[in-house]
């Protein structure tokens, strides 16, 4: 006989409460160790049009040179520079115009003792000549251009390379792509990009009260807010969501709802102690339960597991918690998974404190500040499903377990929304 399968003290704690809690360093550590059964996903071939913000699956190295010839980086004629010295706006020296040089159009001559080409910027420069000089430093006398000033070899011209080098690894692997690097790669003459696939993630999003997203209120029904703000979230983290309808409270729906092929599966409500939360018991019995109940506020009932070689994330249903359990576990998978780094992608400031800041010592808290000037202060809204204070707030500090808070004046880390 196969030996039951051991199951976490946590796996239902429906109207009996949590048997212990995890810290926010053991359900980190727990992701990262997960993460290497998960490998990054396969690359595929994008087109540059749809390569902003990818990741590159692999190092890209130029083929050819940018530019791949001299070109004019002026208005004005390209010369010899040796027929220039001496020439001052009181001793002009005069040059015959042979023709035009413009972008795209070669001149078919070359500049020989005497002679000079009119050229446009981004020309390519005419054989025989080694510089340009400005339009401005010229005067138009007949079929001669009158020269008044010097240039030496090689001044206003961009050189073969100057760019980049044919050889020279241009983009490492693992990059995300930005408009000005498309631009590059358009520069090389790459039209398709070999990016890691974007992260599949299933939202499934639980409650009977529960209306369709953007639903006026009803009564004691309220529309998911979940929804659209993980879709927001996944998106952020360059994965790519997949939303299905609410699925009610009821076990057999959720367990098919747990059996999904994307790479990622998030449960937004049924975590909790409430008699109809019922996934954890679900993935403990159809996967792996590994963390379920965080030392953390907001965001206690939200859990972690594996289905079918998958990452399930619990995330809770209240929305402030649902966006902290996201925030700190769920996003930090996806973004590993897609090739980003795993770390927060907020940027991060230091602040002083207007006032003070409370915490208890044992848990994480996930406070929300604004930013007044040179200082965050703490929103006196600390509730779970206030979601608006998320929009009232400017970012939020971590506040770490060891720790009661802080008096007014400390200097604190914010990170900013």
């Amino acid at each position: 006989m196969n030996a039951p399968k051991p199951q976490h003290p946590n796996s239902d704690v429906r109207m009996r409460g949590f048997m212990q809690r995890a810290t926010v360093e053991q359900a980190s550590t727990w992701i990262d160790a997960a993460l290497p059964d998960f490998r990054l996903l396969p690359s595929e071939t994008v087109s540059l049009f749809a390569a902003m913000g990818r990741v590159l699956a692999a190092d890209v190295t130029s083929q050819v040179n940018v530019p791949g010839f001299a070109r004019s980086m002026m208005d004005g004629f390209a010369v010899r520079s040796e027929q220039t010295y001496g020439a001052t706006s009181y001793n002009p020296l005069p040059l015959k115009i042979l023709g035009t040089c413009l972008p795209g159009k070669p001149f078919a001559g070359s500049v020989e003792t005497g002679q000079a080409v009119r050229i446009m910027t981004g020309a390519p420069l005419p054989d025989g000549a080694d510089a340009v000089i400005p339009v401005e430093h010229t005067e138009i006398n007949g079929d001669s251009v009158l020269v008044l000033g010097e240039v030496s070899a090689g001044k206003h011209i961009g050189q073969v390379g100057e760019d980049i080098r044919a050889g020279e690894q241009i983009q490492p692997a693992r990059r995300i792509l930005r408009p000005q690097d498309l631009g590059v790669l358009s520069s090389i003459g790459v039209a398709e990009v070999t990016v890691i696939r974007r992260p599949r993630v299933r939202i499934v999003i639980t409650g009977n009260e529960l209306l369709p997203a953007g639903t006026p209120p009803s009564a004691c029904r309220i529309p998911d807010a979940n929804g659209p703000m993980l879709q927001g979230l996944v998106l952020r983290d360059g994965g790519l969501p997949l939303v299905r309808e609410i699925v009610p409270d009821n076990p057999e729906a959720l367990r098919a709802a747990l059996h999904d092929d994307a790479d990622v599966i998030l449960v937004s409500g049924g975590s909790s102690v409430g008699q109809e939360d019922h996934v954890p018991r679900l993935l403990a019995e159809e996967g792996e339960l590994g963390i379920h109940g965080i030392a953390m506020r907001p965001s206690s009932p939200a859990g972690m597991g594996r289905l079918n070689g998958r990452l399930v994330f619990l995330l809770p249903g209240n929305p402030v918690s649902c966006l902290c359990a996201y925030d700190f576990f769920a996003g930090r998978a996806i973004r590993a998974l897609g090739g980003q780094s795993p770390d927060w992608p907020h940027r991060r400031v230091r602040m002083v404190l207007s006032r003070k800041l409370v915490s208890t010592v044992g848990r994480v808290d996930y406070a929300r500040v604004q930013v007044r000037g040179t200082e965050a202060e703490p929103l006196a809204v600390s509730g779970a499903s206030v979601l608006s204070s998320t929009t009232r707030a400017d970012g939020f500090v971590i506040v770490p377990a060891d720790s009661e808070g802080y008096p007014p004046g400390t200097e604190i880390e914010v990170l900013l929304y």
